[in-house]
């Protein structure tokens, strides 16, 4: 079992920056270097969609398209945290963010594919 719990959220003006993180912990002995872990979004009246995530099969770091060069999504392996920084935020940005991980490499277009989720944190960006 996993456990993710973001933080980080809040209200912020269009332009604004914002950092989330995510604290995973499980079992004794977790590693989140084994899991893929993302960071997905939903706003009000639309479906979840994935924003960035890091697989744990590359190693790489992926972005859906509307936040690349924006965004920025990191590790800190130390203490099983990850990280997303927003830059230039844009009122379309406004959603609940979640954390998710999986340790079958699910694909960032599929939030149905990952089995741990967090709770959520607001992420407010006024025009």
């Amino acid at each position: 079992q996993v456990q993710l719990v973001e933080s980080g959220g809040g209200l912020v003006q269009s332009g604004g920056s914002l950092r989330l993180s995510c604290a995973a912990s499980g079992a004794s002995g977790f590693n989140l270097d084994y899991y893929s872990i993302g960071w997905f979004r939903q706003a009000p009246g639309k479906e979840r969609e994935g924003v960035s995530c890091i697989s744990n099969s590359d190693g790489r770091t992926y972005y859906v398209d509307s936040v690349k060069g924006r965004f920025t999504m990191f590790r800190d392996d130390a203490s099983n945290t990850v990280y997303l920084q927003m830059n230039s935020l844009k009122p379309e940005d406004t959603a609940v963010y979640f954390c998710a991980t999986d340790s079958l490499n699910p694909s960032l277009n599929v939030p149905t594919a990952w089995g741990y989720w967090g709770q959520g944190t607001q992420v407010t960006v006024s025009s």
